[in-house]
């Protein structure tokens, strides 16, 4: 009696434990078939901005957010203190590396020295997308990393037909200036470029200056004013972004000077007011809110294992009075 029964409690044991598998095995079909969201299943994208000093990145930041609500990822958004701060940017991308993030978003302040730190990202296996200013491509190459996909406007296209639209219009001889980014800044030197193209095409212009102003709005006066303590007759002045653009105006006004026509770069609210009334001549709308957009989009497309184009260009505009009528 004392086998027999000891036999039956084995047999009861067995088929116990079988029944547990069987319903641990049943969950997880339910489980395929109606999953549960989880935190875990969420791509976190990290988004790297210069400054939200200046109004184009809060822009980017807004269009980064559509993408998120769309597309259901956790943004993770950090900037440093100022478009300058080129160290502080690459301590974010080390903090988004321990954070494990998916992938990096980024604008990054300078071309060159954020690249070391992204290729820290890239070995993390972390997929970096590249917006508004471009990673220089020989860096890239020589450092080893692949290629970045690049979201942004065509910024010496776009500044040269906002320099253009201005000296076309010149018919004696005048004296110009520009106001330069930073550095040491891709879009920064493009947007020279444009426009001392654009300035180099009516054969009655001099361009007497060229100085940077770091993108700040500060500084840009300082140096506005420099340049008129010794090119008093200077009459048209490029500045490769609206901050430094409502610097100079702000000069030109507190000197009571008269009939300086002033191009922008970003089309910021407070530089479309200054079209409006009279102050700024032209700037350039490079659609901020897009750029943050498709730069989630990609950073999502690629962690998915979708091949990715190496540039994305988006659509500038130029913004003068026609247009905001």
């Amino acid at each position: 009696m004392s086998a027999c029964r000891s036999f039956l409690i084995c047999l009861l044991f067995i088929f116990l434990c079988g029944c547990g598998q069987g319903d641990k095995s049943g969950n997880n079909s339910t489980s395929s078939s109606s999953p549960a969201p989880e935190l875990s299943s969420r791509y976190k994208v990290g988004l790297v901005l210069k400054a939200f000093t200046n109004p184009f990145f809060i822009d980017i930041e807004k269009g980064a957010r559509r993408a998120e609500q769309e597309l259901g990822v956790e943004l993770i958004v950090k900037t440093a203190g100022q478009e300058t701060a080129i160290e502080e940017q690459i301590q974010i991308v080390q903090d988004l590396i321990e954070q494990k993030v998916n992938a990096i978003v980024i604008a990054p302040g300078d071309s060159r020295r954020l690249i070391p730190v992204l290729k820290e990202a890239n070995k993390a296996g972390i997929v970096i997308i590249n917006i508004d200013n471009q990673l220089d491509p020989g860096t890239l190459r020589n450092s080893g990393m692949p290629m970045i996909p690049f979201i942004s406007v065509d910024n010496e296209g776009a500044s040269f037909d906002a320099v253009k639209s201005v000296v076309d219009k010149i018919s004696k001889p005048t004296q110009v200036a520009i106001i330069e980014g930073l550095p040491g800044a891709e879009n920064a030197r493009m947007r020279m470029t444009g426009a001392v193209r654009a300035f180099n095409s009516n054969q009655l212009i001099q361009i007497v200056a060229k100085e940077t102003a770091h993108w700040k709005i500060d500084e840009a006066y300082k140096v506005t004013k420099q340049i008129f303590e010794k090119y008093p007759t200077v009459k048209v002045i490029f500045c490769a972004n609206d901050m430094m653009a409502l610097g100079a105006i702000k000069y030109i006004s507190d000197s009571a000077r008269k009939n300086v026509q002033i191009i922008g770069y970003d089309a910021l609210d407070d530089a479309k007011a200054a079209v409006r009334a009279g102050k700024m001549k032209v700037t350039v709308d490079q659609q901020a809110a897009l750029q943050g957009y498709q730069g989630v989009v990609l950073a999502v497309r690629a962690l998915k294992g979708e091949k990715l184009p190496s540039v994305l260009t988006v659509d500038a505009h130029l913004v003068s009075i026609d247009t905001l009528k």
